[in-house]
């Protein structure tokens, strides 16, 4: 197996687990967050088999960072109310994050081995948006594990005493 084909079957995985992780999770953000990266994996499978087929592949300009913005603005008013998160939860975005840097090491071995610039690019896209998955799975787990501290870190509170 190449790398190409290495890729399309962990993006094919990811999309999967991350699916079932979505179904079965009950969190509104947790199930937000997993869902808005499902689109993401879906675009990177796209590109990829595009890249298999010897097409010309178009990475759409789109930033995974910008998208949770989104996502945290239109469940505010719901954010604000406690909603615990199960343990299975919780393992499903510990196993996300790990899925997310081992994609981002397999990629960037796959980046260092490319022969063309077309494989370059779409290693470097992907290693970037990797990255910015990680980052979300983190903050995701960060807010349901200690969704009082989260909002102090992320909002930059001062407690006054």
């Amino acid at each position: 197996m190449n790398a190409l084909d290495v890729t399309k079957k962990m993006e094919i995985d990811s999309i999967k687990f991350y699916t079932e992780a979505a179904a079965k999770t009950k969190n509104p953000v947790g199930k937000k967050m997993f869902a808005m990266v499902i689109e993401d994996e879906k675009r990177h499978l796209e590109m990829v088999v595009q890249m298999i087929n010897g097409m010309h592949f178009t990475a759409k300009d789109v930033s995974p960072m910008k998208q949770v913005k989104t996502v945290f603005e239109s469940l505010k008013d719901h954010m604000m109310k406690k909603v615990e998160a199960n343990k299975d939860e919780m393992e499903a975005f510990k196993i996300a994050m790990q899925m997310e840097k081992e994609g981002e090491a397999f990629y960037q071995e796959s980046l260092a081995a490319a022969k063309t610039d077309k494989e370059k690019t779409l290693f470097q896209r992907l290693i970037e948006e990797e990255r910015q998955h990680y980052v979300i799975f983190s903050n995701t787990y960060f807010y349901l594990s200690n969704t009082g501290s989260w909002f102090m870190w992320e909002e930059r509170s001062i407690v006054e005493g």
